[in-house]
């Protein structure tokens, strides 16, 4: 058996309004993303999910608990989830951070992290999920770079590089839904997307 993961990023926050890149900072969901939370709820009443797990940080935590607000299924949140620490850049804008990508596949970010251990933090919940929610159906609520990290784990023999997952992320709406398990490829969930943020609006 496997764990079926289904992966949404959290909502429209302030900052991405504002073309900041928010990093390790809370963040808060805007107007707009409060109603996109809402209708994520709307959309997955349950939906055979046996439980969300969600980043630690405000944004992600806000989208899970206005779209569940009655805690079912429940909700936990993982550090492991966050988005990369930009470090000194926290908070920058995301044309800034977008800029220095490339350079921080392996070296961190000053005062922050790399995308590798990114991809190693989501690794590791990869493999307590497995082991500890075997067969079931888990909604995963977290950030652009925990979707390019799973972009590459969940790949078959995982042929998707980090750079080619972090750097060329796939065309799809901005907050597409990733469905996969952890021993088959990620495929999109294409029959149930949800609703996109407005064109070129960034994720962080």
């Amino acid at each position: 058996m496997a764990v079926e993961i289904v992966y949404d990023t959290h909502a429209t926050t302030t900052d991405n309004e504002a073309d900041i890149a928010t990093g390790w900072l809370p963040g808060r969901l805007s107007e707009l993303g409060r109603r996109q939370a809402r209708e994520l709820g709307e959309r997955r009443p349950g939906d055979g999910f046996a439980a969300v797990f969600t980043s630690d940080l405000q944004r992600a935590v806000q989208t899970a608990q206005i779209a569940f607000p009655g805690g079912r299924p429940p909700i936990h949140q993982d550090i492991r989830l966050r988005e990369c620490n930009y470090g000194d850049h926290n908070g920058s804008p995301v044309c800034l951070v977008a800029a220095q990508r490339a350079q921080h596949i392996d070296n961190p970010f000053p005062g922050g992290q790399s995308y590798r251990q990114v991809v190693t933090a989501t690794d590791a919940f990869l493999h307590d999920l497995a082991t500890e929610w075997n067969g079931s159906r888990i909604l995963v609520i977290a950030h652009s770079a925990n979707r390019w990290a799973l972009e590459h784990l969940l790949s078959r023999l995982r042929m998707v590089p980090v750079q080619a997952a972090v750097l060329e992320p796939p065309l799809a709406p901005a907050r597409s839904v990733l469905a996969g398990q952890a021993d088959h490829p990620a495929v999109p969930d294409a029959a149930d997307q949800p609703t996109s943020r407005p064109t070129g609006m960034p994720l962080c």
